[in-house]
């Protein structure tokens, strides 16, 4: 009896052996080499998404795009990265997102005069309704007109008042966003503008300390120096309400006119992406304008404040927009 105890035991020793050198079962991967690395149990459907830049790299748009990405990696483990997809005003970006496979990764981040104009313009056949409207990650509230700090004019009224006797010279890039606004500021401000293409901020800068050009709108940061050493003069920010963080500078509409004209930057799936991952993107890209250090670094860069719109809100914003811009679409073609 004593015997067959004693083997009993032997034997339930051999099998926990057994089991404890046995191989732990691994779950099962995600879709396509996906991981769970959000922290709620989503699966990632890729490793790597690539985000499409409709613009050159050093500009606000792939600034706004490259901090994004930064954080959505740090947050994810997903590692995006950024091609820069320059032409056509940037129907060249849209529209290879457009026909990107949608399966996740793939995603467009461009500003509205890079979908919205094009679609107003006549330069682009399609809109926001070929895309799955991610969200609206940030928004350019530091961008504002300028004249040479030769030209004494200090306020829209006084360049109003110049431009009856002769056409204030406005630089911007032709059928693109730039040009749309200055048709928009000049039609609710009374100024009698001459539009000239001139290129992109940094064409733009050159042209006003120049002389060639009057007038520009352009992010504040890219002329700060130039307004503290007096070159340059800041007449309004195109924002609705104060951005603070740029000082003591009035909205237009401060001014009494009836503008304003701030620049969403719109994240965007192809159509038919996955409405999981959409969300889950979305919201991700929420989470990350709450940390402060992405905050400062948009403040630092851009004098920018953090700004979201979900995916519902956006889509709302967007059509709303595109409602009014399309009221230039004659004289923007």
């Amino acid at each position: 009896m004593k015997k067959k105890l004693m083997l009993l035991l032997a034997f339930v020793v051999l099998v926990g052996s057994l089991a404890a050198c046995a191989p732990k079962e691994t779950p099962a991967p995600a879709p396509n080499g996906g991981t769970d690395t959000s922290g709620d149990g989503y699966q990632w459907p890729v490793r790597t998404i690539e985000v499409i830049v409709p613009a050159s790299a050093g500009g606000d748009t792939d600034f706004n795009a490259r901090t994004m990405a930064k954080y959505f990696e740090k947050a994810t483990g997903v590692t995006m990265v950024i091609t820069n997809m320059t032409g056509g005003g940037g129907t060249i970006a849209s529209s290879h997102v457009k026909e990107a496979r949608n399966d996740g990764s793939i995603m467009f981040f461009g500003h509205t005069g890079q979908l919205l104009v094009n679609q107003v313009s006549g330069l682009a056949d399609y809109g926001i309704d070929e895309f799955e409207i991610v969200s609206i990650p940030a928004v350019d509230k530091s961008t504002v007109f300028v004249v040479s700090g030769k030209s004494g004019i200090t306020s829209v009224a006084e360049l109003a008042e110049a431009s009856k006797t002769k056409p204030i010279v406005y630089g911007s890039e032709l059928g693109g966003y730039t040009h749309l606004q200055g048709l928009i500021f000049g039609d609710l401000t009374g100024t009698n503008l001459n539009v000239v293409d001139v290129g992109p901020a940094a064409e733009k800068i050159t042209n006003l300390l120049g002389g060639r050009i009057d007038l520009m709108s352009i992010a504040y940061g890219a002329v700060q120096d130039y307004v503290t050493t007096g070159d340059m003069v800041v007449i309004g920010q195109v924002s609705e309400t104060r951005n603070e963080l740029l000082g003591d500078i009035p909205t237009i509409t401060e001014q009494g006119y009836d503008f304003a004209m701030d620049k969403p930057y719109i994240a965007a799936y192809p159509k038919g992406t996955d409405a999981a991952l959409v969300a889950e993107v979305a919201k991700v890209m929420e989470e990350i304008g709450k940390d402060p250090n992405y905050a400062k670094e948009l403040e630092d860069t851009y004098k920018q404040p953090v700004t979201y719109f979900n995916s519902k809100d956006a889509v709302e914003l967007l059509s709303k927009l595109l409602e009014d811009y399309m009221k230039y679409a004659d004289l923007l073609q």
